[in-house]
């Protein structure tokens, strides 16, 4: 619970304490009237800083990569997410790491000690490098197993849509609805760490990849986004993204900048992508009955300073409004597996291949002569070339 705030501007940081000393002072004075546990600064402290603030103030002080850390350690919930907080816990711990002068000292015997024995402070840098060591080893392999699978889905023809978005935009609830997967869905920063992959059909009966993945948030610790890089990747190769924006949120287009920010740093910028206005539910009454998609993504990407034109949907991952359009605009935009409208001529013993045109086409005409089952169907590239020795040229009217 948050029991009290302070703000400061000032032209530069200092360098002993990011604050100047008045403000450490009153700051002092006020974790002490409100019996404060820990104080937060949202920045990114040096150890020198954060020593000298803990000992200003007299209480725990912990920096905004901390705490976010702090919440990453609580959401990891599979084996890969554990190893990637882990990882980024430690490369934070070991600059912070301090010397208690001769109390850590402990006596060493035998060949290759140093003088009275090694430090305290010595051996726990040594054995958090190890780890560290470990870990990303451990990655690693977590990062190439997840390439083995991208590339056995990519040998076939069905790309990845991956959704991304600032942190609490509901993409897990939108996730949900357009694949009833279950994955957790809750108003809490980073509920999903680790990357769920669900097939979707699309209106068009092509099957589809959908991947939810990690939330951004602004000044993502560098740090952070190397230990989640196996989970970013899969954005990284996406064949489209769905961007997903709080619509409902004052601050939404500094979150769009902040996400095409990320974007951009991990090789996904030019990525297509469809701009999901979510939460349209939450938008007031009046206001909803004024709200056109393409009106209100043009003056949040303005807003955000990006330049160009993406493609938008005013959704409700909650309610299920717009979902339809949403499935329809990514249809649009995916050229992957493209549809064509062909005429099959199938032997009736053959009817898995009938069955085969009806699942994954869409039949626009069907007939039975006794023998054969003539279809006309558009199909996807995939189901054409599989089903291709059943093509006829001459039309069907």
């Amino acid at each position: 619970m948050v029991v009290g705030e302070l703000f400061q501007v000032r032209p530069n940081v200092e360098a002993a304490t990011l604050f100047g000393q008045g403000k450490v002072e009153e700051l002092k004075q006020l974790a002490a009237a409100l019996e404060a546990d820990v104080v937060i600064v949202d920045n990114d402290l040096t150890p020198t800083q954060q020593r000298n603030l803990e000992a200003a103030v007299g209480t725990r002080v912990i920096d905004r990569t901390q705490l976010i850390l702090d919440i990453f350690a609580h959401r990891a919930r599979t084996a890969e997410g554990r190893l990637q907080v882990e990882l980024a816990q430690l490369k934070y711990l070991l600059p912070r790491l301090t010397g208690q002068g001769a109390a850590l000292s402990r006596l060493g015997g035998g060949i290759g000690t140093r003088g009275p024995g090694e430090t305290k402070l010595e051996t726990d840098r040594r054995r958090i490098g190890v780890r560290i060591s470990k870990l990303e080893k451990d990655l690693e392999r977590v990062r190439r197993g997840r390439a083995l699978h991208r590339g056995k889905r990519d040998s076939v023809p069905v790309p990845t849509v991956s959704l991304a978005g600032y942190t609490n935009a509901g993409k897990s609830t939108l996730f949900n609805r357009l694949t009833s997967a279950g994955v957790l869905a809750d108003a809490k920063m980073f509920a999903t760490l680790d990357p769920t992959v669900r097939p979707i059909v699309l209106p068009s009966r092509r099957t589809v990849l959908l991947s939810d993945t990690v939330g951004f948030i602004r000044n993502l610790p560098t740090t952070l986004v190397q230990a989640f890089r196996a989970t970013l990747e899969e954005v990284a190769e996406a064949a489209l993204i769905l961007h997903v924006v709080d619509a409902s949120a004052t601050d939404a287009h500094v979150h769009v900048r902040e996400v095409f920010r990320i974007l951009a740093e991990i090789g996904a910028s030019e990525t297509p992508q469809i701009l999901v206005l979510n939460k349209s539910d939450r938008i007031s009454l009046p206001d909803a009955a004024a709200v056109d998609a393409k009106v209100l993504a043009a003056r949040l990407l303005s807003d955000a300073g990006h330049e160009g034109h993406v493609p938008a949907v005013l959704v409700s991952g909650l309610t299920g409004d717009g979902i339809a359009e949403l499935f329809r605009q990514i249809d649009t935009v995916l050229t992957f597996d493209t549809i064509e409208t062909v005429n099959f001529l199938i032997p009736l013993e053959e009817g898995g291949a009938i069955a085969m045109v009806h699942r994954r086409g869409r039949v626009l005409a069907e007939d039975y002569d006794g023998e054969s089952c003539r279809i006309k169907a558009e199909a996807p590239e995939s189901l054409r070339r599989q089903l291709h020795r059943f093509r006829v040229d001459s039309p069907q009217s």
